[in-house]
């Protein structure tokens, strides 16, 4: 018994080592180490600030309700970025899609070099009214306070759209000639799936036969407190996205009045569809949290490198720890949740129909056909009737060892030595989702940074960003406008 006892502690002795070598040993430092930081622009901070906060004042908001837009506000934004960028006005072809989106063309001297594509969108979603006492500054101010610009739209997504526009401005008035053909594409409905703005801005490219060497949206930005095991701010670049279908569950029945309910109302039925639906999660995958620690996982505590190292031994307990939290989670399958439920209109009457939406969030790998079969399958009662609407699949994965994200993780480390770069999955949706066939590196990053408690004010109450950081993202637009269209440091 001694014999086998000491065996088992000398086994466990050597698989620790062998696990504390691997945790040690098994993520090398890849990430691009700058010589210098770059040299950064000069910006009118006072200026710029101020274009923004007058943006944010003009209400672009796109519903899911009828009307989708209003269009005078998106017809005075329009007018507003002609008469603030007079350098962009004078030499750049604009085009209008759909009334309200805009493609602006900077004609490059060497047209046979492929394009680039830099997008943002224009609207914002709305404003619930039950919150706006809950707003410190009132959301469509604008209001400079606290170093920040507050107001609906600051962060999703005027930022971008602003900061480019700031950026192409400056590199105009200093005398710069874009020797890259290069684009830039705002959308006027990203917030309810771009179908209209984004979608016929693709169309409008594939049309004219034009394919980008790179694309790059907005859903990525440099994340603070929030990666966790890793104390230094990582900058998250979306090389994909998930896709979304919603599922409306309904559930007929004869009704009457609740004194004589059948064994199971329409609303029961329902009810216990919507628990055998949640109680099937989706299989999890630890394929982009892979991605993500092997671009930083030489950075990482002990802890979480041990884990992430020794999948072969730990793998289950690390995905039963993710799976946890939600924020984690959601990076690992496609996800579930119940959004909206109707039954009868009175409590003491029968439902003749009850009904309940749950949106998808899909993770790569899965599209909505299987979605659908996996909820069917789940509730298993036809008594239950299922309508898909609204769906896009996932995106392809764009590489994260291409030129293209290089050059983005180089300018990255130029501006912020400090932080670091990796790839990961975006959970919501952005326009970059109708540019696939247009380019095989589509990328999604703003300049800016997040921390938890910011990252809780998109969509939400008091969204505003920090006006240090708007001016970086503007300086970041610029360099990079240096290597990709001015000077053309990447072919």
């Amino acid at each position: 018994m001694k014999k086998i006892l000491s065996g088992l502690l000398i086994l466990i002795a050597i698989l620790v080592v062998f696990a504390i070598y691997r945790a040690n040993t098994f993520y090398p430092d890849r990430q691009f180490y700058p010589e210098d930081e770059v040299s950064r622009v000069m910006v009118d901070k006072d200026a710029v600030i101020k274009r923004l906060s007058q943006a944010i004042q003009i209400p672009t908001v796109s519903s899911d309700e009828p009307p989708h837009v209003v269009p005078k506000t998106f017809l005075a934004f329009h007018e507003f970025l002609e008469s603030r960028f007079p350098y962009i006005a004078a030499f750049a072809r604009r085009h209008i899609i759909s009334d309200f989106s805009l493609i602006y063309e900077f004609p490059g001297t060497r047209p046979a070099i492929n394009p680039v594509l830099f997008m943002g969108h224009m609207d914002v979603v709305p404003v619930d009214a039950a919150t706006l006492p809950a707003w410190t500054y009132p959301p469509f101010s604008g209001t400079l306070a606290d170093n920040q610009v507050w107001g609906r739209g600051a962060l999703d997504d005027k930022a971008t759209v602003m900061a480019l526009m700031e950026a192409m401005e400056l590199q105009l008035k200093n005398g710069g000639q874009p020797q890259r053909t290069f684009y830039f594409a705002f959308g006027h409905d990203e917030e309810i799936g771009g179908e209209n703005g984004a979608a016929k801005s693709a169309a409008f490219f594939k049309e004219k036969g034009i394919r980008f060497d790179m694309v790059l949206d907005e859903g990525g930005a440099i994340v603070e407190d929030i990666v966790k095991g890793v104390e230094q701010p990582v900058a998250m670049i979306g090389i994909a996205e998930k896709g979304f279908v919603n599922i409306r569950m309904t559930v007929h029945s004869d009704g009457g009045h609740s004194s004589m309910p059948p064994d199971s109302t329409a609303a029961g039925i329902l009810a216990q569809a919507i628990v055998k639906l949640e109680a099937s999660p989706f299989p999890s995958s630890l394929k982009f949290t892979n991605l993500i620690f092997d671009a930083i996982g030489h950075y990482a505590k002990l802890g979480p490198r041990l884990s992430m190292a020794n999948q072969w031994l730990l793998g289950p307990m690390v995905e039963s720890a993710l799976l946890k939290q939600p924020s984690s989670a959601a990076g690992l399958r496609t996800t579930t949740a119940v959004t909206m439920l109707k039954g009868s209109s009175k409590s003491n009457v029968l439902p003749t129909e009850a009904s309940a939406v749950a949106n998808f969030r899909i993770f790569p790998g899965e599209t909505s056909d299987s979605v659908l079969a996996h909820v069917r399958q789940s509730i298993d009662d036809p008594r239950v009737e299922l309508e898909v609407f609204m769906e896009t699949n996932p995106s392809p994965v764009s590489p994260s060892d291409s030129k293209e994200f290089k050059m983005l993780e180089q300018t990255i480390r130029e501006f912020q030595p400090d932080t670091l770069v990796a790839p990961y999955l975006v959970q919501g949706g952005t326009d970059a989702k109708h540019f696939y066939d247009l380019s095989d590196s589509v990328y999604r990053f703003l300049m800016i940074k997040i921390n938890p408690q910011t990252l809780n004010t998109f969509h939400g109450i008091n969204e505003r960003i920090s006006q240090d950081d708007y001016l970086m993202s503007i300086q970041y637009f610029y360099e990079l406008l240096n290597k990709v269209a001015f000077n053309t440091q990447y072919e």
